[in-house]
């Protein structure tokens, strides 16, 4: 008889044991979806990060293609555009129209884009994209225009407003 409960007993625990090991318990699995979220939010950061990049990367090179086409109306008119209806590439990657200014149809200062100086940024004519935010104002120092791409020193810089 002492046997048959030593029997039982040991089964017991066995079964015991086995049940424990089953699954995962509630902390773990909240814990595994915690990091699984962290993960996933600083993912998503990083891939907005490179996305924002990318469009950066692409308003600078259209507006160096679009410098391209100018250069090439230029050439066969002997004058630039009033706009830039005669370009290829009407829009940035925000889907906003990039910004020309043609500088031999200004009388003045007051439209023409400028630098921290209150310096125009160029002679012959302002190319930029307003950028992520849409909004952009004349002095490259204002708020609104800090995240633009630009096309200043006449073509000898296009980059961000806040880099030049």
């Amino acid at each position: 008889m002492g046997t048959d409960m030593g029997t039982d007993m040991g089964t017991d625990k066995l079964h015991a044991a086995k049940t424990r090991l089953r699954g995962f318990t509630l902390i773990e699995l909240m814990l595994t979806l915690v990091i699984l979220a962290i993960l996933a939010s600083v993912s998503y950061a990083s891939y907005q990060s490179l996305i924002e990049k990318t469009k950066i990367s692409t308003a600078i090179s259209d507006i160096s293609k679009i410098e391209v086409e100018l250069e090439r109306l230029i050439t066969k008119n002997g004058t630039l555009p009033l706009n830039l209806a005669a370009v290829t590439i009407q829009t940035d990657p925000w889907g906003n129209l990039y910004q020309f200014l043609n500088m031999s149809t200004v009388v003045g200062n007051g439209q023409k884009r400028k630098d921290k100086n209150l310096v125009p940024l160029n002679t012959d004519y302002d190319l930029y994209s307003s950028g992520p935010d849409g909004q952009s104002v004349g002095p490259l120092t204002a708020a609104k225009s800090r995240d633009d791409i630009i096309r200043a020193n006449n073509g000898g810089y296009v980059g961000k407003a806040e880099d030049y």
